[in-house]
């Protein structure tokens, strides 16, 4: 990282720039369109993954309503697209602004509690949305399901791979930027001891709704790529079994690296759709490997990453 005046520069790991650059090439090698959808969905909840850790990992707050807030964006862009004529390559940014909207006044409501007082309240706030998204079935269909606009009127998968690699690069770089800012200082003095952040001048209640604020920014971006994607919604993708996904796959990869919960989509997604007949139990299986990594690993991929990078002078692997 580095700084010019006021100025500060995201700068990525050689590693990060070769993953990235592999990444985005791959669509050209792979042709079948059932790995490309894998890939997609890899990138997907490995987005979402890394906005929820953002709150999780850096101000320690665990929003347990955070898929409701990814619903909220979708449901938002497929309804000014629906009703307002609004293009569908411009919803997801009104989805953006609504999640950022809801976010920052139940983050007002909720955030002036601390650990797992805002948890729960988090986790009201989505059962709030959920049930509001269900209950107006005039609106929204309900779960008779609200037809969406796709981006593009095309079977091939290869187009949507890249619109959301670039949100995913989007999401990685806006979040890893405002980490290492000043405000991300405040955000991980506030995550680490509360008290001792406030004995030190920060308001922990003004950079957490901050913080909560730009989460649900990107949660409903994500979401708003997942309308226009999938072509229909149900109040299922505000479900909290989605959010126990999310959290699963931010904690193994590693709270508070970002990155992490990324790399682990890309190694459970694929390998749950592999092992099909687990597919009823992943949430399952994501408990037992969440226990697992907080006992022996609770750095999770992210502190793997690290000492290897420590003990093995690779050139790929220095900062």
């Amino acid at each position: 990282m580095s700084t010019g005046g006021s100025h500060r520069w995201v700068v990525l790991s050689p590693l990060s720039l070769f993953l990235l650059a592999v990444l985005s090439v791959l669509p050209l090698w792979v042709q079948d369109e059932y790995l490309l959808q894998l890939l997609i969905s890899s990138l997907l909840l490995g987005s979402q993954a890394m906005a929820f850790d953002f709150t999780a990992g850096f101000i320690n707050v665990i929003n347990f309503g955070f898929s409701a807030f990814v619903g909220a964006g979708a449901y938002t862009s497929a309804l000014l697209v629906l009703h307002w004529g609004i293009s569908p390559w411009l919803g997801p940014l009104g989805g953006a602004v609504a999640s950022a909207a809801l976010g920052f006044f139940s983050g007002v409501l909720t955030l002036r509690l601390q650990g797992i007082y805002a948890a729960v309240m988090t986790w009201f706030v989505g059962l709030t949305l959920l049930s509001l998204t269900a209950s107006l079935s005039g609106l929204t269909r309900g779960y008779r399901g609200l037809n969406v606009p796709l981006f593009l009127e095309t079977a091939a998968r290869r187009p949507y791979f890249y619109i959301i690699f670039g949100v995913t690069f989007l999401t990685f770089v806006s979040l890893r930027w405002t980490g290492s800012s000043r405000v991300g200082l405040a955000f991980r003095a506030i995550g680490q001891n509360l008290e001792s952040a406030r004995a030190s001048g920060v308001n922990p209640t003004k950079y957490r709704v901050i913080n909560f604020t730009l989460s649900c920014a990107f949660a409903g971006l994500l979401g708003g790529f997942y309308a226009h994607f999938l072509g229909i919604l149900t109040p299922d993708v505000m479900h909290s079994r989605q959010t126990v996904e999310v959290l699963a796959l931010a904690y193994i990869g590693g709270r508070g690296s970002l990155w992490g919960g990324l790399v682990a989509a890309f190694i459970f997604v694929p390998l749950f759709e592999y092992l099909k007949p687990l597919m009823e139990l992943r949430l399952v299986i994501y408990g037992v490997l969440l226990i697992l990594v907080m006992i022996w690993c609770p750095g999770g991929l992210a502190a793997i990453y690290t000492q290897l990078k420590q003990q093995v002078r690779w050139p790929f692997m220095q900062r």
